[in-house]
């Protein structure tokens, strides 16, 4: 199946490359040529002059973009390029309501759609290890799952279109409670004097063990905070959260409070900082109330 690729940002470009070294990949493309010319001529991947060309000689098509209205930016852009029987394939992190609109706009010429977020971050998409949610007809989804199968190590198919935004929101909401609670109770322990390392290496094989502890951990003791998952992204993530929660007149006190947090490191000149770097945050909350 002759495949294409958008958008080769932190998540894109190894899921590209991965694709490419399987011999899945035909073409890719990127909004912002000159940031992805190195990348691609490095690694032998061919780029379209433009996503029409992209779309005229693939068979699936995959998008990894930021926002919904990069998104839907991106469909009308390949829209004169596609026929009846392409599949596109979303792997990005919008709402519900643009992946519903997105499959409609398709479906009017015969394009199959699949919503298809993804979890494990920027190591899980070099290792071609990532979860994948997918909303969608189940018979394209076995159409094209070998290749989908090259960048994701799990496959999980939830019903219809949408439903694999949803399953993402979820996901984002849990992250939140995990950061909030790891770097909370590692700073707590830093301000009690504790051999930090130590107590990492004690509590990661027992009840309270988790992979952000035992990933995250020990780069954010160091203050380091290189991404991995940007904040100014997750927090992009809890405001959909927060809204899919409004259509419900349903509260999220953590993503309330994550957002707020967020925005006080956003504000401080930390947004394109791995999400860890929340430790900065509960550090200087515990600073405050021992002076």
């Amino acid at each position: 199946m002759k495949t294409g690729f958008i958008g080769l940002g932190a998540m894109g470009a190894p899921m590209a490359l991965n694709l490419h070294k399987a011999g899945k990949l035909k073409l890719a493309w990127n909004r912002t040529f000159e940031r992805v010319s190195q990348f691609a001529k490095a690694n032998g991947i061919a780029l379209a002059k433009d996503p029409i060309t992209l779309a005229r000689e693939c068979e699936l098509i995959f998008i990894s973009v930021s926002r919904d209205e990069d998104l839907l930016e991106v469909i009308e852009r390949v829209l004169p390029g596609l026929a009846e029987g392409k599949v596109v394939v979303d792997t990005s992190t919008v709402s519900i309501e643009t992946a519903r609109q997105v499959a409609k706009r398709l479906a009017k010429v015969g394009v199959a759609f699949l919503d298809a977020p993804l979890s494990g971050g920027v190591e899980g998409a070099r290792q071609g290890t990532l979860t994948m949610m997918v909303g969608g007809d189940e018979a394209v989804l076995a159409r094209v799952r070998p290749v989908l199968e090259v960048v994701a190590g799990r496959i999980t198919h939830l019903g219809q279109v949408g439903n694999g935004q949803g399953a993402k929101a979820v996901n984002q909401v849990m992250a939140a409670g995990i950061l909030q609670g790891v770097t909370e109770s590692l700073a707590f322990g830093q301000a009690m004097g504790l051999p930090m390392d130590k107590v990492i290496e004690a509590l990661a094989s027992g009840a309270a063990g988790n992979w952000f502890l035992s990933n995250r951990g020990p780069s954010m003791l160091k203050q380091e905070f290189t991404p991995g998952f940007k904040i100014a992204l997750h927090h992009k993530d809890l405001t959909i959260c927060k809204r899919m929660a409004e259509t419900l007149a349903a509260q999220l006190p953590i993503v309330e409070m994550t957002l707020i947090h967020y925005n006080r490191l956003m504000d401080a000149g930390f947004g394109d900082e791995d999400i860890s770097a929340l430790f900065r945050q509960k550090q200087w909350m515990l600073e405050q109330g021992q002076r």
